[in-house]
């Protein structure tokens, strides 16, 4: 055969591979794995517990890896779920309208696949650290099944979306905790607490998406919720949640140590600092996940978490005063 006569090289693996990609990164991109870093509430559970109990380093370490897996799958396969069934209404977003879903460009049977695959596998992990670990991963299953499948789907239900997304927050907080401490409830004050500062977190998130977004229609078309709620019903919200995470972490804090009465502030200060980033155009508040850009704010937080921390180990004596009343003396004059 003459150089002529050699036929090209085929180009049909190579456009098959061009094809494979894209619709590879496509599935991957709705688990969200850049969303793996707020699975960081898990770590105040672990810290809380591992005053209850001192377990050997290995073992700690050992279930840390295998339960940080299991938290990532199981919460990337309710993301998955999340992203599909949003689609019809992420049309309506200024920048989600952009996604896979709502383009139209997911099969319905690969993102079920992928869901039962992640949630197995999640589980299987669960299972790998002890009992009660595994019994939380799939309260957080089911709270992404009530969050996001109809008829029950409390994401288009106002005030119900925020309650029951940030419930997450204490079933991660669990997650934490049971790592080190399977046979320990943790204090039911932490917990709500930590419930309640979620529901914080989202009602500014709802916020900065409403304010964004800039016409109630709209907004009612992109999250139903939305149709319930103005700007203020939202702030207001969002105040009452500071209000009640405020109480139920005073009630931890004293009850436990009243050296924590020194956090408060900084507590204070954290709630206030994320409502102001909630105001900006554009905000960080709108997807959580980005909040690396607010070095400032993140700096501050690991500067009161590490705080926290200490407190655990300071005695300051003069502190026990305030728990308790004191007669007060006046020396008698003479005449």
């Amino acid at each position: 055969m003459t150089e002529r006569e050699i036929p090209p090289p085929s180009t049909a693996n190579l456009d098959a591979f061009d094809t494979f990609l894209p619709r590879l990164w496509r599935y991957i991109g709705i688990a969200r794995p850049d969303h793996w870093i707020k699975n960081v509430f898990m770590l105040p559970g672990i810290f809380a517990a591992f005053v209850v109990v001192q377990p050997g380093a290995w073992p700690l370490m050992w279930r840390f890896v295998i339960g940080l897996v299991s938290l990532c799958l199981v919460a990337s396969a309710n993301y998955t779920i999340n992203e599909y069934l949003d689609s019809e209404f992420d049309r309506f977003h200024p920048i989600k309208s952009r996604r896979a879903g709502a383009r139209g460009l997911l099969d319905k049977r690969l993102v079920t696949l992928q869901y039962v695959v992640l949630a197995a596998i999640g589980l299987a992990c669960a299972e790998a650290v002890n009992t009660s670990f595994l019994l939380t991963s799939v309260a957080l299953l089911v709270m992404g099944l009530i969050y996001n499948v109809s008829p029950v789907r409390t994401k288009d239900k106002a005030y119900l979306d925020t309650l029951s997304e940030s419930i997450n927050n204490p079933i991660r907080f669990l997650l934490g905790w049971f790592i080190v401490a399977p046979t320990y409830l943790p204090p039911g004050s932490a917990l709500l607490a930590y419930w309640m500062g979620g529901a914080f977190l989202m009602s500014v998130k709802r916020y900065a998406e409403y304010s964004n977004i800039g016409d109630r229609s709209r907004a009612a078309m992109y999250r139903p919720s939305f149709g319930l709620y103005t700007e203020q019903s939202l702030l207001l919200s969002s105040f009452f949640y500071a209000l009640c995470a405020a109480f139920f972490i005073a009630v931890f804090l004293i009850k436990y140590r009243i050296e924590f009465l020194l956090t408060a502030p900084l507590f204070g200060l954290l709630f206030t600092w994320y409502l102001a980033i909630g105001f900006r155009k554009e905000s960080a508040a709108q997807a959580p996940e980005k909040l690396y850009r607010e070095v400032h704010f993140l700096g501050f937080a690991v500067f009161t978490f590490i705080f926290s921390v200490l407190m655990f180990f300071v005695n300051i004596p003069f502190l026990r005063g305030l728990m308790e009343p004191h007669v007060i003396q006046f020396a008698l004059m003479p005449h």
